[in-house]
């Protein structure tokens, strides 16, 4: 595909193959692969109600961005993660552990590659503001306490409904109770931990987490290239690429985004500005390029559909579906007690609910179908879920939001205690609450 709009974009993706020659240089990074279409005959992956896409695919500039964001990996943590084979998963998770926690002049004999890594995480962007960064934090930590933990299995589950984009995540062997179980609550906690006080700073738990997390991707990348025969790069491209990435990331903004535009609003509100910072810049530590990450919601909401309009449609039952019922039939609770079995029954019922409507067409989208019990127990505690939630998301916007603050961070840790996160690192970060 020719490039003019993004000289910068192209050119990151073709130093690929020179950074990394081991990992990329057989793969044609100018190939448009096969998940990757254009062609209106094609049934694609955009959501149902959104309608406009032949305009977006005559849009030559966003059908390019989409096209280079399928097959951009990580050009800093990608050569670090290969040195898997020399120092180990172990090693390299220890080094950058030091490195995120004390400096990367605290690892001895720091390789090159982890050096790039850091410090390409310490770059400030130009827009950066991080006061309304732990502002954004602060109002996104009520979902994260009081929302999200009933919806974190649908919320999973949506990664799971396209097979070139779910591939990835069988080849790590995430296809039984107990590893499906460990994928939600780790991609959870990160989610969680990152809205904590302070945790996107340099020194912060959410800086170190961040990179773990790109090292993880960075390692499943490394995986599929090299050491896996079902990886076709013909069909799939290169894995986990960005425009993979990005719908995770951005979701919470998306959501707000779609609001103001149904809405006529071309402009933030002041939290929404605030959320929309904390996202956009947790997502470049993520390694995100800023292409991928727009300013306002029209932007926002156009590189989400294009992403989908771009996205051939397949549902293949052997990898998502799969990955669907493993997921559904994974137990989160960190005990085996009465209320243990409860909360979690009552999550499930929430997730399969949350799923169906946001990304199916109600009960029996992809196998997950919605019972009496299911809609029972929404019925019965949607007064407290979403009550609560409602109630404590005017309270942290308004004048005397101190109170409610202390109350939803007390949850959150809490919360992030069931997920097996050491107590100890939560709390390092509350002098700011």
């Amino acid at each position: 595909m020719t490039t003019t709009h993004y000289p910068e974009l192209a050119e990151r993706v073709r130093s690929q193959a020179i950074l990394q020659p081991h990992m990329y240089g057989d793969v044609d990074l100018s190939a448009t692969p096969y998940r990757f279409t254009t062609d209106l005959d094609v049934r694609s992956s955009l959501p149902r109600g959104v309608d406009d896409r032949a305009g977006l695919l005559a849009d030559e500039k966003v059908v390019e961005l989409m096209h280079a964001a399928t097959m951009l990996g990580d050009v800093v943590a990608d050569p670090y993660a290969a040195l898997v084979d020399d120092h180990g998963m172990k090693g390299l998770i220890r080094m950058l552990s030091t490195a995120c926690r004390e400096g990367v002049e605290a690892v001895p004999d720091a390789p090159e590659e982890l050096r790039r890594f850091i410090a390409s995480m310490e770059v400030v962007p130009d827009w950066l503001d991080m006061d309304l960064v732990e502002e954004g934090a602060r109002h996104s930590r009520v979902s994260a306490a009081l929302f999200a933990p009933f919806i974190i299995r649908g919320a999973f589950l949506a990664t799971f409904i396209n097979t070139y984009a779910a591939l990835p995540m069988a080849l790590t062997g995430a296809l039984s109770d107990k590893r499906a179980a460990r994928r939600v609550i780790e991609t959870s906690s990160f989610f969680a931990v990152t809205t904590l006080p302070g945790a996107l700073d340099r020194f912060g738990v959410g800086f170190e987490t961040t990179a773990h997390v790109r090292l993880m991707h960075s390692v499943v990348r490394y995986n599929a290239l090299k050491r896996s025969a079902k990886w076709d790069q013909q069909v799939y491209g290169v894995p986990v690429p960005q425009v993979d990435q990005m719908p995770a990331g951005m979701i919470p903004i998306y959501i707000l985004a779609t609001a103001a535009v149904r809405q006529g609003r071309t402009e933030w509100t002041a939290r929404e500005r605030a959320i929309h910072e904390f996202v956009r810049y947790r997502c470049f530590l993520m390694g995100l390029p800023e292409d991928l990450l727009p300013a306002d919601p029209e932007g926002i909401v156009r590189v989400f559909h294009a992403r989908a309009a771009t996205l051939r449609h397949d549902f293949d039952d052997a990898t998502c579906g799969e990955l669907v019922r493993s997921t559904l039939a994974a137990y989160l609770r960190p005990g085996r007690t009465p209320y243990d079995r409860v909360a979690d029954r009552v999550e499930l019922a929430w997730s399969k609910t949350f799923f169906t409507q946001a990304f199916g067409r109600g009960s029996g989208t992809m196998g997950v179908d919605l019972g009496r019990l299911d809609r029972a127990l929404v019925a019965a505690t949607a007064p407290f879920v979403l009550g609560r939630y409602v109630l404590v998301t005017r309270a942290c916007s308004g004048r005397f939001h101190a109170p409610f603050d202390a109350y939803t961070l007390r949850v959150l840790r809490k919360r992030l205690a069931t997920y097996g996160v050491d107590e100890a690192m939560t709390e390092a970060h509350g002098s700011m609450a």
